[in-house]
């Protein structure tokens, strides 16, 4: 189910695919969406960095809680889609994605992927890899001392394979690692961390 909260925020070049549909198993089952920061639901700060960071739309895929996100996160301005299947990993969220940006008129040639548990990575770091999209055969990624991370530019020419390949929660990574050789890295340790939220021992990053 799709749920289109606003588009009157207009198209940009460079959309935004925000995965946020983990139940946090390793939190004790606390849906990482909903998990506290500055005060709001932390997918309410995602997709306000990748909004900040110049992407437009910008597409949440939920799952894990998704009708107690709905009711209490701000995601006004955002594509809201429901991922029945989160439970299957990291992956199906990204199929649900790409899948909703490829049927959709957003004109986008990118999307830059973000994940909803690094608070670290803010509206600098997406910015940096969203400036790196050159048409729709590019392919970027954050780099932290040169290793990548996230977030990650998928021009639209690479979203029907990554979404074929997308199984369990490697997500894009075998894709990316397949196609290294055209992988652009963007260095962004100096504007972020790209620490994850797993354990209740990370909860410390939650402000």
């Amino acid at each position: 189910m799709e749920e289109r909260t606003d588009r009157d925020g207009g198209t940009g070049r460079v959309a935004g695919l925000l995965l946020a549909a983990g139940g946090g198993r390793r939190l004790g089952g606390r849906p990482k969406a909903l998990l506290p920061h500055r005060g709001r639901p932390l997918v309410e700060h995602a997709a306000r960095v990748l909004r900040e960071g110049g992407c437009a739309p910008v597409y949440v895929v939920l799952g894990a809680a998704r009708d107690r996100v709905r009711e209490t996160a701000g995601l006004e301005g955002c594509v809201v889609l429901d991922n029945p299947e989160w439970e299957e990993g990291m992956g199906s969220s990204l199929r649900v994605g790409l899948r909703a940006l490829a049927g959709d008129a957003t004109g986008a040639e990118g999307v830059v992927v973000a994940l909803v548990d690094q608070p670290g990575v803010g509206a600098r770091a997406v910015a940096r890899v969203r400036e790196a999209c050159a048409g729709p055969a590019s392919l970027a990624a954050a780099a932290y001392g040169g290793r990548r991370g996230h977030p990650v530019l998928l021009g639209s020419a690479h979203w029907e394979g990554v979404a074929a390949d997308a199984r369990g929660d490697r997500g894009a990574r075998r894709y990316l690692r397949q196609h290294a050789a055209r992988l652009a890295l963007v260095e962004c340790a100096d504007v972020a961390d790209q620490a994850d939220i797993d354990t209740p021992a990370d909860l410390h990053r939650l402000a």
